[in-house]
């Protein structure tokens, strides 16, 4: 599912990459995971042994309007429901992706993977209330890895209506501007979209049991250090100035620390690196 999204792009290219797994590949063009009775009727014909939920509702902003938020419900809750049944039914392993938004943003330290959501915005309401689909029928047989992520990065998505990432939107404000504004706040962890695919890979084919996982790439910044980091990489003289969230009043409002701590699978690489990477190609 999702699988034109930043994220759903490159699981659908290191999955095919290995001739063990037969991709099937279902974007919105070929399903509306919305639809109840069109998920299980494919997902019956089809009887898939994983099944990877990439999709989602991401716009974190418009989610606080009434109507966007009923949307966001469908996306983000109600069809992971239909999933979760469906995955039931067929005895398939589910994957599901949610987000450091479920978290109040209160610790410094960071969020463990049972440490308890307090979503503050809209969003990530919706993301939680996602997992809880997931994690109550967990007692029903229900198989499933739920990976926490954060501020994706990563190839540009085959669907042009993805979001670009914070780093594209940096790259792309530099060719019109030479002096930028960032937020020096919302501290979290960048994750590198072929390292989340490589990543939830691997946990799939591991043994390590079912449950909730997060993944990011090591390593936590802020949006300023972040673009700092940016251009020191690519080595242009740019001037990035610190400033309070404050400068760019948004609906929603954002965890102020809101890192997520790995303690039940493998580290990855930092995200300077990854970066890099990212740039070089």
């Amino acid at each position: 599912m999702g699988s034109k999204g930043n994220l759903g792009s490159q699981l659908v290219k290191i999955f095919s990459a290995d001739k063990d797994y037969k991709v099937i590949a279902w974007d919105r063009e070929e399903i509306d995971i919305t639809d109840k009775e069109l998920v299980f009727k494919k997902m019956k014909e089809l009887k898939p042994d994983i099944v990877i939920n990439a999709a989602a509702y991401n716009a974190v902003d418009k989610c606080e309007e009434e109507k966007e938020f009923e949307l966001a419900e469908k996306i983000n809750v109600e069809a992971v429901g239909y999933l979760v049944e469906a995955c039931l039914e067929t005895s398939a392993v589910l994957v599901h992706y949610s987000s450091d938004y479920v978290f109040a943003g209160d610790k410094k330290e960071g969020y463990k993977e049972d440490d308890e959501p307090k979503p503050i915005n809209k969003y990530g309401e919706t993301k939680l209330a996602g997992e809880e689909e997931l994690i109550k029928k967990s007692g029903q047989g229900l198989k499933y890895y739920l990976i926490r992520t954060s501020k994706l990065f990563g190839p540009k998505a085959e669907n042009e209506g993805a979001k670009p990432s914070f780093f594209d939107l940096m790259l792309d404000l530099a060719k019109k501007k030479k002096e930028l504004d960032v937020v020096n706040e919302e501290v979290s962890s960048f994750t590198y979209t072929p390292d989340l695919a490589r990543a939830t890979k691997k946990l799939l084919e591991s043994e390590k049991g079912y449950g909730v996982y997060h993944i990011t790439n090591i390593g936590r910044a802020t949006w300023y250090e972040a673009a700092v980091e940016l251009f020191k990489i690519l080595d242009k003289k740019i001037k990035i100035n610190p400033v309070s969230g404050d400068k760019f009043p948004r609906p929603a409002k954002r965890p102020a620390y809101s890192v997520l701590i790995n303690t039940k699978f493998d580290m990855q690489r930092g995200w300077e690196e990854a970066l890099r990477e990212y740039l070089e190609k």
